[in-house]
């Protein structure tokens, strides 16, 4: 047994001299430092320098995440082709893991693969005959091997989950600490977020308590299904809703997906979302609730922006349509004498469409993608192999960009660098002026809750280097936030003058969610303001000093 120093006793408002705890109640919000008073000291065996390792590595890490999208089924025939086309329907939310379990008479059959070089379909296709079952769970990832099977006091069953785990080794120094245990899905990349969370629904004496108490205790975010060794499949929205998850039925039975685009051409009909922090039990019968939804939402606006398939609707509202009419904004506001508009492919694309319509400007490609092998350039880690995908993806079209002055528009500007080099690109090849319009505010705060602002660190973002050249280290990036304040334009200035650009203009939030067509306090804009519905505002939030 392991040596435990006393832990502290003090909840989260009463940090004393020994504590390195963020003394705010809002801790979700910002979920960077955790209390160290709880210390674990394994003896000098094998096992005890695993476990010390494992330590390590919550000790270096800011959280662990799994970015990626989900279906589920449940029918009263076989599921598998469903399961298989409605997991491939979410391949643009990942790029590296892919798996798939079922449940039929011979028990659970899963499967998991690198997708990594490979497109999903095939790496599956050839092994779809080794499946059989009436209800299946499929997720596409980015780090993480999933579908996890799992056996407890709760029987057997399996588990997908898109997650962000801010509070990963807080988490896991309670697990730790009530009982022994280990986790057997560590990789490289640290602990594998859905076994944690499978532990944590573990340690309740009901499933349903287990995941009420995943709703409580993670930082940050947490979608899943679960698929039951009663042929279920039961299926839980994040408690802010960040993440979608939506149910279809058609005449055989019911599925749950975080995109609506697989729906369409599998003959399922969208019968309704779930709520924040909603759980639902599914069979091939019906749908039964288990914890009804929660009243504060804070669905990532980036779905539409950015990370939706075109085709695909969250909260009612189409994503084509909105950036289409965020495009029509973002024109009102910053209109561009130009001969031709664009977009940057693919997700550029329609708001350049709106932004075309209300300037009158004709819409023109001047770049192309080359789909058929390359993927979405954020996905790997390397920053030289983003900018070399990047770069590789895009083909000039020289006749539409000699001698023409070009207003191109992007979702977001990250980091910086691919929009650099595809500016010199378009000069390389006659463009006479390029006038950048942004289809969302300057990233300013790093993503909390998802991951998905593409950044590693928030020093990688381009907007708050650029306030902190400005201000310094410690600039208070919080001044940088209003559009139509000084400082704001001083960081889009200095970001214009270093990517080479005739103009630049960033949407304004206000017209952004005029587009969505959402109120700010249903959707997370955390990345742009630095506020959330789950920060209450102490005085001592790190947010308010930043």
């Amino acid at each position: 047994m392991p040596e435990r120093k006393k832990p502290s006793r003090r909840g989260p408002n009463r940090a004393g001299p020994d504590d390195n705890r963020v003394e705010c109640p809002c801790i979700v919000t910002h979920g960077v430092q955790y209390s160290t008073t709880t210390e674990f000291v394994f003896p000098d065996t094998e096992f005890g320098i695993i476990i010390n390792s494992l330590f390590k590595v919550f000790q270096n890490a800011r959280g662990i995440e799994d970015m990626g999208g989900f279906f589920g089924v449940v029918s009263k025939n076989e599921c598998v082709n469903d399961l298989f086309y409605g997991t491939d329907y979410h391949s643009h939310l990942g790029t590296r893991r892919a798996g798939m379990a079922v449940y039929g008479d011979n028990g659970f059959r899963r499967i998991i693969h690198d997708i990594s070089n490979a497109q999903f379909r095939s790496k599956f296709e050839e092994e779809l005959g080794e499946f059989r079952g009436r209800a299946g769970i499929g997720v596409i990832s980015d780090y993480e091997d999933q579908p996890i099977l799992i056996t407890s006091h709760h029987g057997t069953y399996g588990i997908v989950t898109v997650s962000f785990i801010g509070n990963a080794r807080e988490l896991t120094d309670e697990l730790f600490s009530v009982r022994r245990g280990h986790f057997a899905a560590t990789t490289g990349m640290g602990l594998n977020p859905t076994e944690l969370i499978s532990a944590i629904i573990d340690t309740q004496p009901t499933l349903l308590e287990g995941l009420m108490r995943v709703q409580e205790v993670v930082k940050g975010s947490c979608s899943l299904l679960i698929l039951t060794d009663k042929g279920e499949v039961i299926a839980m929205r994040d408690r802010y809703g960040r993440t979608p998850v939506i149910l279809g039925r058609n005449a055989d039975g019911y599925a749950a997906t975080m995109e609506t685009t697989a729906f369409a051409n599998l003959g399922y009909s969208t019968y309704r979302e779930l709520g924040p922090g909603e759980v639902v039990r599914l069979t091939a019968a019906g749908d039964e609730i288990l914890a009804l939804p929660r009243p504060e939402m804070a669905i990532c606006t980036f779905f539409w922006i950015y990370f939706g398939f075109p085709s695909s609707k969250y909260e009612g509202i189409n994503v084509e349509e909105m950036r289409y009419k965020n495009g029509m904004e973002l024109a009102k506001r910053s209109p561009a004498d130009v001969d031709i508009v664009t977009g940057v492919p693919d997700s550029g694309v329609a708001h350049a469409l709106g932004y075309s319509h209300q300037t009158g400007i004709p819409y023109k490609r001047p770049f192309v993608k080359y789909t058929p092998t390359w993927p979405r350039s954020f996905m790997p880690p390397d920053q030289s192999r983003r900018q070399l995908i990047a770069n590789k993806k895009l083909i000039a079209i020289p006749d539409f960009i000699q001698g023409k002055r070009i207003a191109c528009l992007d979702d977001s500007i990250v980091r910086g660098t691919q929009l650099r080099d595809q500016a010199h690109r378009l000069y390389d090849n006659g463009a006479t002026e390029l006038h950048m319009r942004v289809a969302c505010p300057p990233l300013l705060y790093g993503c909390k809750f998802l991951n998905f602002s593409r950044s590693s660190s928030e020093t990688e973002l381009i907007a708050r280097r650029t306030a902190q050249e400005i201000d310094g280290p410690d600039a208070k990036i919080a001044d940088y936030v209003d559009p139509d304040g000084e400082k704001h334009r001083q960081m889009v200035e200095r970001i214009r003058r270093r990517l080479g650009l005739t103009s630049l203009a960033y949407q304004r939030l206000d017209d952004m969610l005029k587009a969505l067509g959402l109120p700010e306090g249903r959707v997370c804009t955390y990345c742009w303001t630095g506020k959330d519905v789950s920060c209450k505002g102490c005085a001592d939030c790190p947010c308010a000093k930043n």
